[in-house]
Parts: C-alpha cells; structure tokens; sequence
C-alpha cells in the first residue's frame, strides 16, 4: 500500500523560513516524479514544485521560484520542501504527490496523494 506522509507543517512569522518532509513508502519510486501542491481556505489545490526522483530535476510555480526548494534523499525516501522569505499568501495546507508523468503531477492528476500538513504564515 503506498503511503505519502507529511511533516514539518506549523506556525512561523513572515520572512520566516520551514522545512516540509514527505516520506514515501509502499512501493519503489524510481522513475516516478514527486511534488507538492498546497491549498488555501476557498481557494482550488495549486502546484507548488516537483522533482524527478532519478536526476532530480526540478520545477517551480512562478509564485515560489526563488523562495522554495525541493529536494529529496533517494536513501530515505523522502522529499523535501525548504521554504524560506514566507508570506502570509503562503498560508494553505501542503500536500505531497507521486506519479509517473511529470505532466499529470504537475496538472494536479497525480496517482498518489498524502494527507497535508498545514502551514501557517502569520505575525
């Protein structure tokens, strides 16, 4: 059974910095790219960033480009989302996914999704 487990979601001022984690486990996930996706009070689920998980090659949603990094540790199975110069529009809960189409992750259709974790941007 596969399973996309967040952390690392909290509270943190404007200008602050978090890091996000997603372990993934249940299945192999060479070949496949992850990402993350958020999703804000009222408004739909946006892309954020994804990653390939052989190569690691990356992109960003203009909203974040300079600000997020996206990472992942092939050893640990896990992705990461460093998130620094946070802004009250960050505020949503962020969610992981996997797919094997970097199109169909990156269009919010990707076969795997975790539970979000909530990120809060706030003085």
């Amino acid at each position: 059974q596969v399973q996309l487990v967040e952390s690392g979601g909290g509270l943190v001022q404007p200008g602050g910095s978090l890091r996000l984690s997603c372990a993934a486990s249940g299945r192999t996930f060479s070949g496949y790219y992850m990402g993350w996706f958020r999703q804000a009070p009222g408004k739909v689920r946006e892309f954020v960033a994804r990653i390939s998980w052989i190569g690691g090659s990356t992109y960003y949603a203009d909203s974040v480009k300079g600000r997020f990094t996206i990472s992942r540790d092939n050893a640990k199975n896990t992705v990461y989302l460093q998130m620094n110069s946070l802004k009250p529009e960050d505020t949503a809960v962020y969610y992981c996914s996997a797919d094997r189409s970097s199109q169909s992750l990156i269009l919010g259709e990707a076969d795997y999704w975790g539970q979000g974790t909530q990120v809060t941007v706030s003085s």
